[in-house]
C-alpha cells in the first residue's frame, strides 16, 4: 500500500527543479539571442558578455558553430528550454504523462546534453573562448539531463516493477555526482586548453 502511495505521489521537488533549470537555460539563451540581434543591428556593438579576449561570446555568435542549422543556436535554446518549464508546471498541476512521452523527453534532453558538450569543445578548442552566457546554458542543461535520466523511472512516473524502480532510485542518488564530475571535466579541459584561472586572476 505504501509503495503505491509513493509511486502516485507527485514529484514536487523534481518539478520545481525542472522549472528552475529550464528558466535559467531559457534566460541565458534569451540574453544570447538579444545580444546577437544587437550585433546584427549595430555594427561595432560590444556584447554584454565581452569580459575579455578569453571570456566573450562575440566569436561564438559569429562562427558557423553558432548557427549549426543555418540560424542562431540561441533560437534553439529559447524554444527548447520551454519544454522543461512546461513539463515541470504540468507535474505540479498533477499531470501524468505516458511512458512514450517521457522517453521522447529524455531523448530530447540527451540531444541537448550532447549538443552543449559539442559546443563546449568547439568553443574551447576551435574558437579559444569561454562564453559566459553559454556557460550558464551548460550549467542548466547538465543537471537537467542527469536528473531527468533517472527520476521519471525512480519516481514511478514510468510504470515498472518495484525492483526496476528501486534500481533507478539508486542511480538517481548518484545523479548529483555525475553532474559534478561532468562540470569538473569541463573545467579541467578548459583550464588545460585556455588557462582560464590565470585569465580570471589577471582580471
Amino acid at each position: 500500500m505504501s509503495s503505491a502511495l509513493e509511486t502516485n505521489r507527485r514529484p514536487i521537488g523534481f518539478a520545481v527543479f525542472t522549472i528552475i533549470a529550464g528558466a535559467v537555460g531559457w534566460f541565458a539563451s534569451w540574453e544570447l539571442l538579444t545580444e546577437y540581434i544587437k550585433t546584427l543591428a549595430q555594427p561595432g556593438y560590444v556584447p554584454n558578455c565581452a569580459v575579455s579576449i578569453l571570456v566573450t561570446c562575440g566569436p561564438n555568435m559569429g562562427s558557423w558553430q553558432g548557427s549549426v542549422l543555418g540560424f542562431s543556436n540561441t533560437i534553439i535554446g529559447v524554444a527548447a528550454f520551454m519544454a522543461p518549464i512546461i513539463v515541470g508546471v504540468a507535474l505540479l498541476a498533477g499531470a501524468r504523462f505516458a511512458p512514450w512521452f517521457w522517453r521522447i523527453y529524455q531523448l530530447g534532453l540527451l540531444a541537448g546534453f550532447v549538443f552543449v558538450c559539442w559546443l563546449f569543445t568547439q568553443s574551447v578548442y576551435s574558437l579559444g573562448t569561454l562564453c559566459p552566457w553559454c556557460m550558464v546554458v551548460w550549467s542548466a542543461m547538465i543537471p537537467l539531463w542527469w536528473f531527468s535520466a533517472f527520476t521519471p523511472d525512480a519516481a514511478g512516473l514510468i510504470p515498472g516493477s518495484e525492483t526496476r524502480r528501486r534500481g533507478f532510485q539508486q542511480a538517481q542518488s548518484w545523479a548529483w555526482v555525475l553532474v559534478l564530475v561532468t562540470v569538473l571535466i569541463i573545467a579541467f579541459l578548459a583550464q588545460m586548453q585556455l588557462d582560464w584561472l590565470a585569465e580570471f586572476a589577471r582580471n
